[in-house]
């Protein structure tokens, strides 16, 4: 599969487009601002955006959703658990950023799930703690952690929905994973997470190092 990334938004949120070569079909994972360079690349690339797939329900996260569904008629799929952020502009925060973001799920995930791109497969693994309905979302090689894993850092509880003892228990899960996937997060720099367990003080600290 191929990969593009782009920084969108006023909190710089890593937004991704993931692409079946053959089959052309697209995800794009957390559209968080303007979409036109994701329609320029959807275009000079003949892509076919077939689900807009959010990790979770925040503002920073969902922003360029309406938009993008608007020119692309892709579907938009949320955790079950998240689906009330979508559609309630306090639990989802944009209110604090003076806006009123609802947007409309055409699917409701659940843990295990799987998206096809052609002949490939994303895999949907609830992880709660950041949000209730917080996903990471998996492939053969790659994880991207949305906002429940960072490099050095883990995705913050105080916000509406948050769990510290849900979020550590989803990153345990993480902690079984092959060393050499590559973690694409919701905010900054892609890691390994073998470089994670070595170097991430929360990750240390729930492996008992």
């Amino acid at each position: 599969m191929k990969l593009q990334q782009f920084i969108l938004g006023e909190l710089s949120v890593n937004t991704y487009l993931l692409w079946d070569e053959e089959t052309l079909e697209t995800v794009c994972l957390d559209p968080g601002g303007p979409s036109q360079e994701i329609l320029a690349e959807l275009t000079g690339k003949n892509l076919k955006l077939k689900y807009i797939l959010l990790t979770h329900g925040h503002y920073d996260h969902i922003a360029g959703v309406n938009e993008l569904k608007e020119k692309t008629g892709a579907s938009v799929a949320v955790h079950v658990a998240d689906a009330e952020f979508l559609t309630n502009p306090a639990l989802n925060l944009s209110t604090m950023f003076g806006a009123k973001i609802v947007v409309k799920a055409d699917r409701l995930l659940n843990d295990g799930d799987i998206l096809c791109l052609g002949p490939k497969m994303l895999t949907i693994n609830h992880s709660p703690g950041h949000t209730p309905g917080g996903i990471v979302v998996t492939t053969s090689a790659l994880l991207f952690s949305g906002d429940t894993l960072f490099a050095r850092s883990v995705g913050r509880t105080d916000l509406p929905g948050g769990d510290p003892i849900a979020l550590n228990n989803s990153l345990r899960k993480l902690l079984n994973l092959p060393e050499e996937i590559r973690i694409f997060p919701g905010h900054g720099p892609d890691t390994l997470l073998g470089r994670e367990k070595q170097s991430n003080p929360f990750l240390k600290q729930l492996a008992g190092k």
